[in-house]
């Protein structure tokens, strides 16, 4: 007995492209699934407006609404629908009974190599062309060439499960060169091999770029470089502590500035922290702010009654929202590099379209990328992702000077935050 599968994720269109599609998600509950749900929205390119969670611990109820950002993203609902599936536990309800499951395999790494003709802004050409494949970028090393050409290396991971079949490969090669045209020279895709580990280690960061990218500070100033007025006037998030409303849920109530991703961060913090959220509401963004309540428990399903990690997870909370990402730029020898961090999920999952962001924002800027990597850096409090960008000094863009580094980092930070 169960539910039928096509009730489990249901998404109503809106009427117009101005209207939130509603992605409504009925299945039974498990941990950090919220935080799953939602990196999967993200990954596909959409923002969440407003949302609605209730469960009992053993079955949910989530409602989103959500819009394509920018509104431009053409969005594959049944790929959607079929992704949020695969993230929802089994429906039947012998699944009560029995929810000692074994974790799932991490998904294979492919290697795809596309040699092209370099040309400005083509990073993040090919990463568009490889999000709408629903392939998901797990790290990335750009290598020019003196006769200008570059061969760019992605290690992949595919959304559809399919890229073990030759169908699913061709596929991917021939929309890369079709999109592409006459600056693609030649891809190759194959499953990873021992080149993958070797760039999986972790970077050495200069200690200068790792203080700057991860100081503890941060809550204290909005950024290490001068930016645009709007953003020095960013309000510091507030995360008020209520027991005095249920007697077994710890009331959070959260007011921040509104920003892509927002409800991601939110739950990734939860399910990194053993917190359970059985009830929530994103509230639609006013003037540019959100209300959230959330009625959390701790693992052990009781209220967080100690002072001190009400204090971590609102300090935790407070941070995350400020700076779910960090952006600097800085001089390494003669050349500039743009850095770019955010917190991994214990699971070891990095934020998605990161890299999409950050080339977009320099491609509609007019810098050139030379070179580009993702590397993983461990502090003592997380493990971070790092995107690593060498950029090539432009006549018309000088580098060297403090106002275009500033620029940059708040055309890549807005970007990013979708402001």
């Amino acid at each position: 007995m169960g539910i039928q599968w096509d009730d489990v994720v249901v998404i109503q269109q809106g009427k117009d492209l101005s209207e939130p599609c509603i992605v409504t998600v009925n299945c039974p509950d498990k941990a950090g699934l919220g935080c799953d749900l939602c990196r999967i929205i993200l990954e596909f390119g959409l923002r969440i407006t407003r949302a609605d969670i209730s469960t009992d611990g053993r079955w949910c109820y989530i409602v989103f609404w959500v819009l394509p950002h920018p509104a431009s993203v053409k969005v594959d609902w049944e790929s959607l629908k079929t992704r949020l599936l695969s993230a929802c536990p089994s429906c039947l309800f012998s699944y009560h009974f029995n929810q000692l499951s074994t974790s799932p395999s991490p998904p294979p790494i492919y290697l795809l190599k596309v040699w092209c003709v370099d040309q400005k802004g083509l990073l993040h050409d090919i990463n568009e062309i490889l999000c709408n494949l629903e392939l998901i970028i797990q790290r990335v090393k750009a290598m020019p060439t003196p006769d200008g050409r570059v061969l760019d290396m992605f290690f992949i991971t595919d959304g559809m499960e399919l890229l073990h079949t030759k169908k699913r490969q061709d596929y991917v090669c021939e929309s890369l060169k079709d999109a592409l045209g006459k600056r693609c020279i030649s891809s190759e895709l194959q499953l990873a091999g021992p080149e993958y580990g070797h760039l999986q280690g972790f970077s050495s960061l200069p200690p200068a770029f790792a203080e700057e990218l991860f100081s503890s500070e941060l809550l204290d100033k909005v950024s290490l470089h001068p930016l645009s007025q709007d953003m020095k006037t960013l309000k510091t998030p507030t995360v008020t502590v209520d027991n005095s409303l249920s007697p077994v849920h710890t009331l959070l109530q959260i007011q921040c500035v509104d920003q892509k991703g927002l409800c991601y961060d939110i739950m990734r913090i939860s399910k990194d922290s053993d917190i359970k959220v059985a009830f929530g509401r994103f509230s639609s963004s006013v003037e540019g702010f959100r209300n959230i309540d959330l009625f959390v428990q701790q693992n052990d399903g009781k209220k967080i009654i100690d002072p001190d990690s009400q204090k971590t997870l609102c300090s935790c909370l407070k941070e995350e929202m400020l700076h779910p990402l960090r952006v600097i730029i800085a001089s390494r020898g003669p050349d500039t590099e743009l850095l770019v961090a955010n917190p991994v999920e214990l699971s070891g999952k990095g934020r998605p379209r990161v890299f999409y962001d950050v080339t977009l924002a320099l491609k509609a800027l007019g810098v050139c990328i030379f070179s580009a990597e993702v590397v993983r850096h461990s502090t003592q409090e997380r493990q971070w992702e790092v995107y690593r960008f060498l950029l090539e000094e432009n006549r018309n863009f000088p580098l060297t000077r403090s106002q275009t580094r500033s620029q940059i980092v708040d055309k890549v930070r807005r970007t990013l935050m979708g402001w």
